[in-house]
Parts: C-alpha cells; sequence; structure tokens
C-alpha cells in the first residue's frame, strides 16, 4: 500500500519547497545584482572576467559533482587533476614554443596551444581511470560499510601524496606561460579582452555543452545517469558498473585537467595550485547540491561573479570569506542546496 502524507508533513513538504525555492531566487538575484554593479561601478571587463571564471569553475565543479554523483565520492583530490594538467600543459607547450621560435610556422603556432591543452585532458582521463582502478574498485569489492567517510579519507590521502609527491619530483618552482596566442587582445563592448582567456571560456562552454549532450543523448551517458539514480536497478538491467565507475572518474579527472591546462596563463603550474579551484569547486557543488550536475554549472557562474564582486568592493582579502559565508546561509536554510541533491543513497552508505 502507498503511504501517503499526513497533513502536518505534507505541510512541512511545501513549506521546504517554498524555502528552498525562495533561498534559490535570493541567491541568483544576488548574483545578477551583483553582476549588473560589477559592469556598471567597476566597468564592462571586471564582469566579463568573472563570466571567463566562471567557466572553469563549473567545469571543475561538474567533475566534482559527477563523481559525488555517481560513485558517492567526495572528492578531494579534485583539485591535484587541476595541477596535473597545468604541469603537462606546461611541459607540451613550452618546447614547442621554443621550436617555433627558431622554426615560424603559422599553423602549428595556433595549434600548439590546443595540442598542450589536449594532451592534458588525455593524461587526466587516464590518470582518473589508473586511481580508480588501483584505488576505489579493489575497495569497493572489499566493502561498502561507511563508503562515503572512508572514499573521503583516501581522496585527503590522494591529494597529500600527488601534492608532495610533485614537490619531491618537480621542486617548489612556479612554472607558467604569459600567454598561449600571440594575438592581441579583442574588444568587445568597448573592452580589451586577451584572446586566452575568449578560448579558454569556449573551451569551457563547448566541454560543458558536448558533456551535456553525451549524458542525455548517448546510451553510455544515460546509463551514467542510471548509476547516479539507482545503482542497484542499474545493475540489474545489466550496466556494467566498473565500467561506468572508471569512465566516470576518467572524465572527471579529464575535466578537471582540461581546466588547469587551460589556464596556465593565469594559475602557474606549481605543487598546490589545486587548491584554490578545489575550494572554488566544493563551494559551489555545496551550494547548489550535491551531485547535481545542472545545477553546478550555474552555480560555478555564481560563485565567480561573488569572487569577482568581493574583490572590487570590499578587498581581495575577503575573496574566499564572502562565498563561504553565502554558502554557509545556504546550508542553513536550504541542507540540499539551492537546487536540491540529485544523490540518491548517500545517507545509506
Amino acid at each position: 500500500m502507498e503511504r501517503t502524507l499526513t497533513g502536518p508533513s505534507m505541510r512541512s513538504a511545501i513549506w521546504a519547497k517554498i524555502g528552498q525555492n525562495l533561498v534559490a531566487s535570493i541567491v541568483i538575484g544576488g548574483s545578477v545584482a551583483a553582476g549588473i554593479a560589477l559592469a556598471v561601478l567597476a566597468g564592462p571587463a571586471q564582469l566579463i572576467n568573472s563570466i571567463v571564471t566562471g567557466g572553469m569553475w563549473a567545469l571543475m565543479s561538474v567533475g566534482l559533482a559527477l563523481v559525488f554523483g555517481v560513485m558517492n565520492i567526495p572528492h578531494f583530490a579534485h583539485g591535484e587533476s587541476f595541477m596535473v594538467g597545468a604541469y603537462v600543459a606546461y611541459f607540451v607547450f613550452t618546447p614547442l614554443h621554443k621550436y617555433l621560435k627558431t622554426n615560424p610556422n603559422a599553423f602549428l603556432s595556433t595549434m600548439a596551444p590546443f595540442i598542450a591543452i589536449l594532451a592534458a585532458t588525455l593524461v587526466g582521463f587516464v590518470l582518473g581511470v589508473i586511481i580508480e582502478k588501483l584505488i576505489f574498485y579493489p575497495l569497493r569489492r572489499r566493502t561498502r560499510a561507511q563508503w562515503v567517510m572512508n572514499t573521503f579519507l583516501i581522496t585527503v590521502g590522494i591529494s597529500f601524496i600527488m601534492t608532495n609527491g610533485a614537490t619531491l619530483v618537480l621542486g617548489p618552482n612556479f612554472r607558467g606561460i604569459p600567454r598561449y596566442w600571440d594575438v592581441d587582445p579583442i574588444k568587445f563592448l568597448g573592452v580589451r579582452i586577451a584572446f586566452d582567456r575568449i578560448v579558454a571560456f569556449a573551451i569551457a562552454i563547448v566541454t560543458i555543452a558536448a558533456f551535456w549532450f553525451f549524458l542525455h543523448s548517448t546510451q553510455t551517458g544515460r546509463a551514467i545517469r542510471a548509476v547516479a539514480q539507482d545503482e542497484d536497478g542499474a545493475q540489474m538491467v545489466g550496466i556494467d558498473l566498473n565500467f561506468i565507475h572508471s569512465l566516470t572518474f576518467g572524465l572527471a579527472t579529464a575535466m578537471a585537467a582540461l581546466a588547469g591546462a587551460s589556464l596556465l596563463f593565469m594559475f602557474q603550474a606549481y605543487p598546490t595550485v589545486g587548491l584554490k579551484p578545489l575550494y572554488f569547486a566544493w563551494y559551489v557543488v555545496m551550494l547548489v547540491g550535491l551531485g547535481n550536475i545542472g545545477g553546478a554549472i550555474i552555480g560555478g557562474f555564481i560563485v565567480a561573479l561573488l569572487q569577482t564582486a568581493t574583490q572590487q568592493f570590499i578587498g581581495i582579502a575577503w575573496e574566499d570569506v564572502i562565498p563561504t559565508i553565502v554558502m554557509i546561509l545556504v546550508l542553513l536554510l536550504a541542507p540540499s542546496g539551492i537546487f536540491g541533491s540529485e544523490v540518491k543513497g548517500v545517507h545509506e552508505q
């Protein structure tokens, strides 16, 4: 027999839904107001910069939400994937750039940055699959008891190993580039925008759109969504969980590495470069709802606007503080985030 909500329970559910939508409206409205204030008081350049950064925060957050939504893993080594992407892009692009100084080639000069970014993305994907197969697959076969806590501790350990390993092997030196393309800034609405920023934003948008299409229009993508909704049910209809988990972790790591490579001109490669992107990615997924991939896309731009508005109107020292305060207030008023969590069965783990 189906259970029906009693009067008080139904009223509580209705008020909870209204409260969640109210919080979402306030956060989104406040972000739009912050964007307008930036454009009017600080100039369109600040607004455009925050939109570009928001695209990359969205890319990072989608990967984090994907891993949590599908595998129930709170991935605290996600920032190290960003770091790996930055390093790979630097070590691929730098020799190409040096070669082109003595052997000019217009086509290769245009493609060299894309080669470096693609190499970083592929290395990120392979790294993600290896980590999943060597660490999470054996753990999943051994036990699922206390899964969320165990995987949290494991990812923190992976973060320490990768950070200290990079320091040991590559040293603490900063490695970066002034820009990928030797192209003059482009004027848009009276604002000069660096060509690298435009390309980085385009890469983020195209990647997110392609990933969204993959999730909703391909058989494998629908299988990933099925596992996120009901793992046992997905297994009963013949979905290979081991393949889906490896693919999921690989894709998430690849997206973080792609972000690190695309922003090498902004974030130099060094062992702890992934900490800030990791913090903001967690701000996003906690703000919009754990595992909510669609919400993470919007949340990336919300957090970037809050971050830029804080820098402009309050001070750079408060850059991390204001988004944290907003996140805490949202979680107090809407514990499942402004768009609601799409994670199934987290509390049963």
